[in-house]
């Protein structure tokens, strides 16, 4: 322990110097007993000086591990354990689900009743339709984990994703592509709580920022209708990344759209989507990769 003396106060020799080192070493000693016999009290005295807070969507914990982890969208993780997550807001499915909750072409639009569904790779259709969605590839890396359970990854979860191809256009829905329904699928989260989805890079059409949808179900067994779900919201994305995307030719109407829109200005995203914003990694010469990490209350 290093003692400082403000005062300099060292001029007066050895007579004025000895007493204040036998004070110094009579305080130490009695520091020293007092932690010995009262190291409980002191634990809990520092213990006592830290700060904390509350925060009902959010958890935060750490361990000890040595293990190695890794970083998926807004969540957190470290070789230490410590890992923290928020609950994800709920938002519109849109007009466009095909998840059996609204009517298409005069009948009800359901994909998740479509043999083929889940799936990884959803740039093709299925089920007798054929048609396959042409854009920069995506593959999107969306990891569902529980903040209710210290952010414990939840496996055997089932992910519905589907968005918009590069024109703005959502299968089974919009007149140019009512007869496909490509840029729909279901996966499984593995062990880790991560489904993997390969697609390609959404489009922007007129009012919306680029966007992808999402519904999380108990189990594949169990995605086969919207009554069933646990949870709905959509992915963001990165601005500067759509305008990297959008400057392609084959993106130049969604070039147009995106700037006449901002996050701000977004129906959706207008009230915060931090938690929703993907990571994404890439170029538009070998594609992106995007992750996420979704949390629920489960």
């Amino acid at each position: 322990m290093r003692l400082h003396d403000d005062h300099h106060a060292h001029d007066g020799g050895l007579a004025t110097d000895l007493p204040l080192l036998i004070r110094q070493a009579a305080d130490r000693r009695r520091a020293l007993r007092w932690l010995a016999g009262g190291g409980a009290a002191a634990g809990l005295l520092l213990a006592g000086c830290g700060g904390g807070g509350d925060d009902s969507t959010a958890t935060t914990t750490t361990g000890t591990g040595t293990g190695t982890g890794t970083s998926i969208g807004t969540g957190t993780s470290t070789g230490t354990g410590t890992t923290s997550c928020s609950v994800i807001p709920e938002e519109t499915a849109g007009p466009y689900p095909g998840d059996g909750s609204n009517s298409s072409n005069g009948g009800v639009a359901n994909a998740l009743m479509l043999s083929g569904i889940v799936r990884s790779d959803i740039r093709s259709s299925i089920a007798g339709a054929t048609g396959t969605a042409a854009g920069i590839p995506l593959t999107m890396r969306i990891q569902v984990v529980n903040t209710g359970a210290s952010c414990a990854s939840l496996a055997g979860h089932a992910i519905y994703l589907w968005h918009c191809d590069r024109d703005g256009n959502y299968s089974m829905y919009s007149a140019s592509v009512a007869n496909q329904n490509y840029l729909r699928g279901v996966q499984a989260t593995g062990s880790d709580g991560v489904a993997v989805f390969q697609t390609i890079f959404p489009g922007c059409y007129d009012g919306r920022m680029p966007h992808m949808h999402f519904e999380i179900y108990r189990s594949t067994n169990t995605a086969t209708s919207f009554s069933n779900k646990l949870k709905t919201s959509q992915i963001a994305f990165p601005t500067d990344v759509c305008t990297t995307v959008y400057n392609t030719s084959a993106y130049a109407t969604s070039l147009r759209n995106l700037g006449r829109i901002s996050f701000t200005s977004d129906n959706v995203f207008s009230d915060g989507y931090s938690t929703q914003l993907a990571t994404l990694t890439g170029n538009t010469s070998d594609g992106y990769v995007g992750t996420l990490q979704v949390g629920i209350s489960a």
